[in-house]
């Protein structure tokens, strides 16, 4: 069982149903015109699913992951930090958070994230979120996770050819 928080139109959700056979994934997010669209284009899979939820109300687990995908740069760090910790409280033994998000650096490339974002959330309006950004270190919020419980916390940089300063967190409960 996976959970997407913050899934929007559900492209995560839906790419990992297809591909990862016997996995069921179940998306929620505050915007309830996107689930709206994702859930009509799950049709009536039985593995995939979408839901309405206010934000920092997720459903109960145990989940085998947690995914949360260019969500939490929309939240204070103290909002950040404690989904963080509802998500890592959430996950069954041996379970897996999985955060990809943006980074403050390299800064030009932070530049043009915050730009793009700007136009999306504030002027275009196709994202909700916060009238202020919050972009945290990766380091930071891998000290959060651990905080929070999970071993293993991991970083990885994915903004190698990109525009974006992409990066993964991958923290586990222990089995």
């Amino acid at each position: 069982r996976v959970l997407e928080v913050g899934c929007g139109h559900g492209l995560f959700s839906a790419y990992a149903a297809q591909c990862l056979p016997g996995v069921t994934v179940h998306g929620v997010d505050i915007d309830a015109e996107k689930v709206a669209v994702a859930a009509a284009a799950a049709g009536s899979s039985p593995r995939l699913g979408f839901a309405v939820a206010e934000s920092g109300v997720l459903p109960a687990g145990p989940w085998d992951a947690v995914v949360l995908v260019d969500v939490l740069y929309l939240l204070d760090e103290p909002g950040q930090r404690a989904l963080l910790e509802s998500c890592a409280a959430l996950l069954a033994p041996g379970g897996v958070l999985v955060v990809k998000d943006m980074s403050t650096r390299p800064r030009w490339k932070a530049r043009v994230n915050r730009l793009q974002e700007t136009v999306s959330v504030r002027v275009l309006r196709i994202t909700a979120g916060s009238a202020e950004f919050a972009f945290v270190e990766p380091d930071e919020r891998a000290r959060w996770m651990r905080a929070a419980g999970l071993t293993g916390v991991r970083a990885r940089r994915l903004d190698r050819g990109r525009a974006h300063p992409h990066h993964v967190l991958v923290g586990e409960v222990a089995a």
